[in-house]
C-alpha cells in the first residue's frame, strides 16, 4: 500500500473548529502587521514581470497528481505541438503505471513513472530533462510541490489555488524572483471562449469605463464530495469541516481581474466576507448518505456560499462568489460592467450562455444574445484553435490554455499572467478567512508586485503569434 500523506498539523483545526470557534486552517492572514504590507526584497532578488521564458524545440513537462483533473490533463499536454510528457507521479504508482501505458498505447513515448509514497515526487524534480511541472494534487500540497519545482529549475504551472496561506503566496513570489522561473496558476477559465471574448470587448471601450464585476464558482458538488472514489480520502470534503473560507473563487475571478487590467494599471485593494450558514452537505447528508458512512462523523462549517465584496485601487468593485454545497446550476457567473453597458454569462437561452446590453447600439432596454458579437470580437487564440479544441476539456479552454503555455515557452514570449497575478487570485481564499474572523471587517490585499501594478503591459489580450514549427 501506497504511504498516504496525513493532512499537515496547520490545517488540522477539527476539536476547535466543532466547538464553533473560527479558526482558521486556510488563512496565515493574521501573520504580520498588516495583511498588505509587502516583504523587501533579497539581494540580488529581482521581479518576473515581463521576463519571457527561454525558448527551446520542445517543452518536456513532468505531472504531478494523476487524479481526475492531472490524468485528463496528461493527454491534453501529450498532444500540443511540440510538448512531451517525460515524467508523471502519483502518491499511488498503479496511477502512473496507467498514465503511463494510456500514452504508449496512444503512439507517444513513455514517460518515466515515479510513485509509492509522498516524496516521490522529488525524484521527479531532480531530473533535469523536465521544463514545465504541471501540478494536479489536493490543495494542501500545492505549495510544496510548486516551491520545490522552482528550486530544482523548473517553470511551474499549479492547479488551483496555488498556495492557501498568505505567507506562502508571498514565498511562492519570492522564490520565482530568486530562481528567474515562472510560476503560474493553471486558470483554464481564464481562456474561456466567452471569457476572452468578453476580454476583448471590455479593452476595446465597448462598455465603456469599467465599474463594477462579478465572477465566482457556483457547482453543486454534493454528490461528488460525498462520493467515496471521486475525492481521494475525500479530501475536498474535509476543507468544509476545517475553515470558513472562499475556497475556490478563482474560476470566476481571474478573467474579470484580467478584463480590469488588474496588476496592470489598477489592483485589488480591499476584501470583505460574508458567509451564509452552513446547511448543504448537512442535509444532502442526511437525505442521502448511509448512517456508516465515515462522513458522519464530520462537522461542516463552510458556508454554503461565500461572498467576497473587492475594492479596487481605482474604484471599481468585484464580487466574487463561492458554493458547491448548494443546489443549483453550474455557473462562474462572468458578469462585467461599465459606463455604457455590460456583459452577462450563464443567462438566456443564447446557445453562447450569455447576453449583452450596450449604447448606443442597444437604446430599448432588452438584452442581446452574444453570439454575433463574440465573432466580432474573437480572440485571436479562439480564432486559430477552435477545431482541435473542441475535444479538449472544459469547453476547449484546457486545450488552449494548454497549447499557450507551450506556445509561450517554445516560442520564448512573456507569460499571459504570472506569479503576481496568480498569487492576487488566490489571495481572496486567506483574506476571506481574516475578513470572516473580524466579522466581516474588510482587509488590506498586498500588492504582490510590490509598487509595479501601476504601469500597463500585456496580458491576456495578447498580440496573434505562431507557434513555432516542430523540428
Amino acid at each position: 500500500m501506497p504511504e498516504i500523506p496525513a493532512v499537515p498539523r496547520r490545517l488540522v483545526l477539527g476539536g476547535a473548529l466543532a466547538t464553533g470557534a473560527l479558526a482558521a486552517g486556510m488563512g496565515s492572514a493574521r501573520a504580520g502587521t498588516s495583511e498588505a504590507a509587502a516583504p523587501g526584497r533579497r539581494p540580488g532578488q529581482k521581479s518576473m514581470i515581463n521576463v519571457p521564458y527561454e525558448a527551446r524545440d520542445t517543452v518536456r513537462v513532468g505531472i504531478i497528481g494523476l487524479g481526475n483533473r492531472g490524468g485528463p490533463m496528461t493527454t491534453g499536454w501529450s498532444v500540443i505541438p511540440g510538448c512531451t510528457v517525460a515524467a508523471v507521479c502519483d502518491i499511488r504508482p498503479d496511477r502512473a503505471k496507467k498514465s503511463a501505458d494510456a500514452l504508449e498505447k496512444a503512439g507517444k513515448p513513455r514517460p518515466l513513472e515515479f510513485g509509492g509514497s509522498r516524496d516521490s515526487y522529488k525524484e521527479l524534480l531532480k531530473r533535469e530533462d523536465i521544463d514545465l511541472v504541471y501540478i494536479a494534487t489536493p490543495w494542501e500540497f500545492h505549495y510544496e510541490q510548486g516551491r520545490a519545482a522552482l528550486l530544482a529549475g523548473k517553470h511551474a504551472a499549479v492547479e488551483l489555488p496555488i498556495a492557501p496561506e498568505l505567507k506562502e503566496l508571498w514565498d511562492l513570489v519570492d522564490t520565482s524572483e530568486r530562481t528567474r522561473r515562472h510560476l503560474i496558476l493553471a486558470e483554464n477559465c481564464c481562456y474561456g471562449r466567452n471569457e476572452l471574448a468578453m476580454l476583448r470587448m471590455a479593452h476595446e471601450g465597448v462598455f465603456g469605463e469599467l465599474t463594477n464585476g462579478h465572477g465566482g464558482y457556483l457547482h453543486d458538488l454534493r454528490a461528488l464530495l460525498f462520493d467515496d472514489t471521486y475525492y481521494t480520502d475525500s479530501w475536498r470534503r474535509l476543507w468544509h469541516t476545517r475553515s470558513r473560507a472562499s475556497f475556490y473563487p478563482m474560476h470566476g475571478l481571474a478573467p474579470i481581474a484580467a478584463a480590469m487590467d488588474i496588476n496592470r494599471g489598477d489592483r485589488m485593494a480591499t476584501l470583505t466576507a460574508t458567509a451564509s450558514a452552513p446547511k448543504g452537505l448537512a442535509d444532502y447528508r442526511e437525505r442521502f448518505v448511509p448512517k456508516g458512512h465515515p462522513s458522519w462523523k464530520e462537522t461542516y462549517i463552510e458556508g454554503d456560499l461565500t461572498t467576497c465584496m473587492i475594492q479596487t485601487a481605482n474604484g471599481r468593485t468585484i464580487r466574487a462568489e463561492h458554493d458547491v454545497s448548494s443546489p443549483r446550476p453550474y455557473s462562474r457567473i462572468n458578469t462585467l460592467a461599465g459606463s455604457r453597458g455590460l456583459f452577462e454569462d450563464y443567462a438566456g437561452d443564447d446557445p453562447t450562455g450569455a447576453r449583452v446590453y450596450f449604447e448606443p447600439d442597444h437604446s430599448d432596454d432588452v438584452w442581446r444574445g452574444f453570439a454575433p458579437y463574440r465573432e466580432e470580437h474573437e480572440h485571436w487564440l479562439w480564432r486559430e484553435l477552435a477545431d482541435e479544441a473542441e475535444n479538449g476539456g472544459h469547453g476547449g479552454m484546457d486545450y488552449v490554455m494548454q497549447w499557450r503555455i507551450v506556445q509561450s515557452m517554445r516560442a520564448g514570449l512573456v507569460p499571459d499572467f504570472d506569479v503576481y497575478d496568480s498569487a492576487a487570485w488566490c489571495s481572496a481564499v486567506p483574506l476571506s478567512v481574516k475578513s470572516l474572523e473580524n466579522k466581516g471587517r474588510p482587509v488590506q490585499m498586498p500588492d504582490f508586485t510590490r509598487g509595479s501594478w501601476v504601469g500597463k503591459r500585456p496580458g491576456l489580450d495578447s498580440k496573434q503569434t505562431e507557434m513555432p514549427p516542430v523540428r
